[in-house]
């Protein structure tokens, strides 16, 4: 797989589990798994699509899993499908997040849902399911739409 420019990375207390609750939640695949001698993961890489994602160990004071800080977060991965988003939603249920929005239809034009991970880490998942114009959109949402409308 071909490196994207930009690149998540994501720390857990424990990666060994996160990897596969990702694989079971989101279908994501393990592509790359390096462990120390000890068999500690030491980095590891899930890919997705056409994208990648690197998921690893809480490695210091100031980088931890939201588990480890009270549920903190600074960021939130977004993941964009092309497939049934309310399936989607019970696949990620059954692996064990928590759906903080059910699936719902946004003034976009995409239904998309909000859940959160086993460890804290916050995720939004979408789906396009119709084209809308800028006006459309400005019209449903009250907001001005300035730049980089598709």
């Amino acid at each position: 797989m071909q490196r994207a420019a930009l690149t998540s990375a994501l720390c857990y207390r424990d990666a060994k589990a996160a990897l596969n609750f990702l694989e079971a939640a989101f279908g994501f695949e393990l592509t790359m798994l390096i462990e120390d001698n000890d068999g500690k993961l030491a980095h590891a890489e899930m890919g997705f699509g056409d994208s990648l994602i690197m998921i690893g160990n809480e490695w210091s004071q100031m980088h931890k899993s939201p588990a480890s800080i009270d549920g903190f977060n600074t960021q939130t991965v977004h993941i964009h499908l092309d497939a049934d988003i309310d399936a989607h939603c019970e696949r990620a249920r059954a692996a064990g997040f928590e759906i903080l929005m059910e699936p719902e239809d946004q003034f976009y034009g995409d239904r998309t849902y909000r859940c959160r991970d086993p460890e804290g880490h916050f995720w939004t998942v979408g789906a396009p399911i119709r084209s809308v114009s800028v006006d459309e959109a400005e019209a449903t949402s009250g907001l001005k739409v300035v730049k980089g409308w598709a």
